[in-house]
């Protein structure tokens, strides 16, 4: 399975575990256990309206492309999920059509949940910590770059993303400060289509 990981970070390629992902049920699954640190299936199917046994199925399905894993458990009746990483890229290494497509709509989610997230954001600012509106927003940047400063840029990216994702792991909230709160970093990257005239 070409599923490559680091502490918090993870890089998908493997078309099986794409597709596991890009279900609607399961990617409210991954941002809900990876919000709360860890879950339970019947605490997550109450949280998202579903049954246990929908939320379980779904669960170990994404576990079994490596999504979440089981966490420590405060008594044996309990069997609480947590997220293996909270860092993610897609990739569609092996060229299929249906890589592609899994990629194409976790890309598209992603996007639209950032979007939605800001939308949040903006509604509730003024009654935030102003520190937060000092750094929360989005910066746009227009770069003309060849393949491989592009390709460096990602890098630098990535290098900067992991150490954080790092340091707080994956399904441990006792490692959170009690003022620290889930901050949505999604880099969108796309190449723009070039003028008439190459310019």
């Amino acid at each position: 399975m070409a599923l490559e990981s680091n502490p918090g970070r993870r890089v998908v390629s493997d078309p099986l575990a794409l597709r596991a992902l890009a279900h609607p049920v399961r990617l409210k699954l991954c941002a809900l256990v990876g919000r709360e640190g860890s879950l339970t299936a019947a605490d997550a199917a109450r949280q998202l309206g579903i049954s246990q046994a929908l939320a379980s199925h779904h669960l170990r399905q994404l576990a079994k492309y490596g999504f979440v894993e089981h966490a420590d458990a405060v008594d044996n009746r309990e069997r609480p999920w947590r997220v293996t990483a909270v860092s993610h890229r897609f990739e569609a290494t092996d060229g299929s059509a249906e890589a592609w497509e899994s990629v194409e709509l976790l890309d598209r989610h992603f996007v639209e949940q950032a979007a939605a997230q800001l939308a949040d954001w903006q509604q509730r600012r003024a009654d935030e910590d102003p520190r937060w509106a000092e750094h929360a927003g989005v910066s746009q940047s227009l770069l003309y770059l060849t393949v491989d400063e592009f390709a460096e840029l990602k890098q630098r990216w990535d290098e900067l993303v992991a150490p954080l994702a790092q340091r707080r792991p994956a399904g441990d909230a006792g490692s959170r400060p009690v003022d620290a709160v889930p901050v949505n970093l999604t880099l969108v990257a796309a190449p723009l289509r070039p003028t008439p005239s190459g310019g």
